[in-house]
């Protein structure tokens, strides 16, 4: 009985030690680049104030930039890019997951505003800017994705949703922007993410109402 003890109590060790090293590694696969950081950062702090037309406040792109670095996201989709606020938060995140991003934007002159932006923080190499009709690029995208987030016209949510979910891989997230139940066409996408039994979905509301959808199964 000693011998089986020992060598339960050993296996245990073994387990418990390979489990330690396994949660080492993951933390260490973020890529560290201190002086992009600081350039971001830098950048961000600096325009704090100036974002309009369209852009997210700064505490919604903190949210963004969490949940891709918490969950190792690397394969990001951004539906309405603007002058680029949100896209720097994704973008930043991928750069420390080593991934990237495709962000969509119709409207030329904001589109090249926000090319500008994303050369000034630093993080162009990591963003795949496209300038088209999102109505008709969405559907054509091959995907996969881990990662989404919608921020174009509001009462095209749910069928942007619908045209991503196939691509959406199982543990990826689906987030939204100005999400409430009196948000004219967010309010009919939010009810129809809520009510699907496959996604686990969330609303923060610290900025203008995140929705944060997690696909947990097909």
């Amino acid at each position: 009985m000693k011998t089986v003890n020992f060598f339960t109590l050993t296996g245990l060790m073994i387990v418990l030690a390979l489990s330690l090293i396994g949660n080492s590694l993951s933390a260490q696969e973020l890529n560290s680049n201190p002086e992009l950081d600081e350039q971001v950062r830098n950048f961000l702090d600096e325009n704090k104030r100036s974002w309009h037309d369209l852009n997210i406040p700064y505490v919604d792109g903190q949210i963004l930039h969490d949940i891709i670095v918490e969950n190792g996201y690397t394969n990001a989709l951004e539906i309405g890019t603007s002058t680029g606020h949100s896209a720097i938060w994704i973008a930043w995140a991928l750069s420390k997951t080593g991934g990237k991003l495709i962000t969509i934007e119709i409207d030329e002159d904001r589109y090249n505003e926000a090319l500008q932006n994303f050369e000034e923080a630093g993080l162009s190499e990591y963003i795949d800017a496209r300038l088209a009709n999102a109505h008709e690029l969405v559907p054509e995208l091959e995907g996969p994705f881990d990662f989404v987030f919608s921020d174009a016209d509001k009462e095209w949510y749910t069928n942007y949703f619908k045209a991503v979910d196939p691509k959406l891989v199982v543990g990826g997230c689906f987030t939204a922007h100005n999400i409430g139940r009196s948000r004219g066409g967010t309010a009919e996408f939010y009810d129809h993410i809520s009510s699907l039994s496959n996604y686990e979905t969330t609303l923060n509301s610290s900025g203008n109402g995140v929705s944060i959808s997690y696909k947990r199964e097909e």
